[in-house]
């Protein structure tokens, strides 16, 4: 189910999937999706929060998952990728889909004032503190954070917010 504030915008060209187990999408006023993004209910019980005046640049999916709750003025550049979920594969005897999920690390959490820069990949457990810039390519999980400038792979503080 979405929940659009009346001021959030939706392209037309979004994709938000419904969801047969009740999960909800909710969109704060002011907040903006653009073309091409994709919300896909897919992984688990997870709701997608986005809070006020975000902007999901075109390209980018958001899988539910464990959950994704985004706090306000959050910027996400085009094509990342948010995944609050992880396969299980341990076991030789079964396919990785038969094995279905591994417990939740928490799904992603992403305070207020946050940059995620272009292609970036966000997961399972990911925690972005306030303020914080994620650089282009990035793939953060674990706590990140407030106010630090992380970039690269592996993911290091190369700086500060002042």
């Amino acid at each position: 189910m979405l929940e659009a504030h009346p001021t959030a915008t939706i392209s037309a060209l979004a994709d938000i999937e419904t969801s047969s187990r009740g999960t909800k999408v909710r969109v704060g006023a002011g907040s903006m999706i653009d073309s091409f993004v994709k919300i896909k209910m897919a992984g688990g019980n997870g709701n997608i929060d986005i809070g006020e005046r975000c902007f999901i640049n075109s390209g980018s999916v958001f899988y539910n998952g464990n959950g994704i709750r985004m706090g306000n003025d959050c910027l996400i550049a085009a094509n990342c990728t948010f995944a609050p979920v992880n396969h299980a594969y341990e076991r030789r005897d079964m396919t990785v889909r038969e094995q279905r999920f591994r417990p939740s690390k928490g799904g992603i959490v992403i305070e207020d004032d946050v940059w995620i820069g272009a292609n970036c990949v966000i997961l399972d457990g990911a925690y972005i503190e306030r303020g914080a810039i994620i650089g282009a390519s990035a793939l953060v999980r674990g706590r990140i954070g407030a106010y630090g400038v992380y970039a690269g792979n592996p993911l290091i503080k190369r700086g500060e917010r002042r």
